[in-house]
């Protein structure tokens, strides 16, 4: 090789190399984003998650880009949108819902996985701990308290202090909602009601709960929160109303959709929560030394135009505890 060929070589090479460190730097993580729900009910959580990565410096298109996928309240969808996103090579996964996150420990053992309003991750083998979850699994759960769910009863009870019956409305093939269920039937039996569970699995099981419900002529309705029913929340809120069931609900989401009074957790925050877990990641953090966290925000809503219709007086303690109220 003459002495010109080899300093023109030589120049290529030295410039070719930051070009392409500077390629590979410029490097956009993809995260992908999967939510149980349809993106027309629950938009507002993914915008609540990209709120998250805002505030922590990251603008889509820029330096990160997000494929949200969705799976309309069927949980069988999952593995499908999954291997879709594992296919896209996506950095890591964001995944809602106690069932999402199962399917995806499934799913994958090498990509990172955020979750988000999971009950029980420990019970359920998703992570080892909360404080040292030891896998590719980490995020918020949606554990809280024991008798947590006794609350619902509680409020209920201060609202319809006449009534002697009510209806709990639950899938009993949800991950994690046992625990729910059982404490709903000591928190009964504590209030002298007597307790009617309404099982549902699919949509289809809806009519029939409600035609059960009102057949037994119950005093109010307990809503227990899984992808099924936060998808259907709209078509549960007006079956309660047009049976004029009063009814309490564990997001506030049914709240705002037409219910009358929901307790639990805020949603939004955990999925705007869930951005810090995507950055720590992105970062260099693993997902096994990551803790798990739990709700730090809980609301209370109240909607005082379903509690008009109904012609209920919400007592003004309940009132003065809410968050929100709807009038």
């Amino acid at each position: 090789m003459d002495r010109r060929r080899f300093l023109l070589t030589s120049l290529a090479g030295a410039v070719a190399a930051p070009l392409a460190v500077e390629a590979q730097q410029a490097r956009v993580p993809r995260i992908g984003f999967i939510e149980a729900g349809a993106l027309s009910a629950n938009r507002h959580f993914l915008e609540a998650f990209r709120q998250g990565l805002r505030e922590l410096g990251y603008v889509e298109g820029r330096n990160i880009t997000v494929e949200d996928r969705w799976a309309d309240g069927r949980s069988e969808r999952f593995p499908a949108l999954l291997n879709e996103l594992i296919r896209l090579g996506v950095d890591v996964i964001v995944q809602a819902s106690t069932p999402g996150a199962v399917a995806a420990k499934r799913a994958t053992s090498t990509i990172p996985v955020v979750f988000w309003g999971v009950t029980d991750p420990v019970g359920l083998g998703l992570v080892a701990s909360l404080g040292r979850p030891g896998g590719n699994l980490t995020g918020l759960a949606l554990a809280v308290e024991e008798g947590f769910a006794g609350k619902w009863l509680e409020m209920f009870k201060q609202a319809v202090p006449a009534a002697s019956q009510v209806a709990v409305m639950w899938n009993p093939e949800a991950p994690g909602l046992e625990r729910r269920a059982a404490e709903l039937a000591t928190g009964a039996a504590r209030l002298g009601l007597t307790l009617h569970e309404l099982p549902v699995r699919s949509v289809d099981d809806l009519g029939g709960a409600f035609a059960m419900m009102v057949k037994a002529h119950v005093g109010g309705l307990i809503v227990v929160t899984d992808p099924l029913t936060l998808s259907h929340r709209v078509q549960i809120v007006q079956s309660a109303a047009k049976a004029r069931v009063p009814t309490v609900y564990g997001f506030g989401e049914f709240a705002r959709a037409g219910g009358l009074m929901a307790y639990g957790p805020s949603v939004p925050d955990l999925a705007r929560r869930a951005a810090t877990y995507v950055d720590k990641i992105l970062k260099g953090a693993k997902p096994a030394d990551l803790p798990v966290e739990q709700p730090t925000k809980f609301e209370l809503v109240i909607n005082l135009k379903t509690a008009q219709a109904l012609g209920l007086t919400i007592p003004p303690t309940l009132l003065f505890q809410a968050h929100e109220v709807i009038r």
